[in-house]
């Protein structure tokens, strides 16, 4: 089973999202907050969400600051913003924020489907305008040798990259996913970021080989 939480002040647009959400099959089951607060203690009483979807607009505390508690307190757990607020400055903030994807409110129902599936296996779905450009390899040191990650980090930073998993890191590499953990931790703190979906944008923004 499929847990998404939908964190929307708008019962309309909520009710809306539930119903579009629910295309994804039998095995997804959708969590209702009308606000940050609720949002957390949904959370707190659930214990285990695959995925939140937060819009920016919410009374009391904004998204972008449910965004950062989301990022320290449940820092697994992959969040889409959808927005009417979709200038280049709000979603460059949203995904700075901790944002594993973006969606304007403007798009239809099937672009939110496919930005929660793609989010589930691992990708940062943006507005088109907004996308990270392909990287261009030049002459630059490898991004492991940049950071200064070791030669095991380095490899869990490619799988990391390739979109696998932590359980599917700990497989190739013939780790336990406690150790797994650890390299991601340090790969993290040295790329500066404080999740998976911020290290693909990080990657992906870099430009440089891995």
């Amino acid at each position: 089973m499929t847990a998404i939480l939908i964190v929307e002040d708008h019962a309309l647009v909520r009710e809306a999202m539930v119903q579009g959400l629910g295309r994804l099959g039998a095995g997804v089951r959708c969590i209702e907050a009308g606000s940050a607060d609720e949002a957390l203690a949904c959370l707190d009483a659930e214990g285990s969400v695959d995925l939140a979807v937060v819009d920016l607009m919410l009374p009391e505390m904004s998204g972008f600051s449910l965004l950062a508690i989301l990022g320290k307190r449940f820092p697994d757990m992959p969040a889409i913003v959808v927005s009417a607020m979709d200038d280049e400055a709000s979603v460059r903030r949203a995904m700075k924020a901790g944002a594993s994807g973006f969606v304007s409110k403007s798009s239809s129902g099937d672009t939110l489907l496919q930005a929660v599936r793609e989010v589930l296996d691992g990708g940062v779905p943006t507005p088109p305008r907004f996308a990270p450009a392909a990287p261009t390899p030049r002459r630059a040191r490898p991004l492991a040798e940049q950071y200064g990650l070791t030669t095991a980090q380095a490899r869990v930073l490619e799988l990391l990259a390739n979109g696998s998993t932590n359980r599917e890191i700990a497989d190739s590499l013939g780790l336990s996913e406690g150790t797994v953990k650890v390299h991601m931790t340090a790969i993290f703190r040295a790329l500066g970021v404080v999740n998976r979906a911020q290290a693909l944008v990080a990657i992906a923004r870099s430009g440089t080989r891995l």
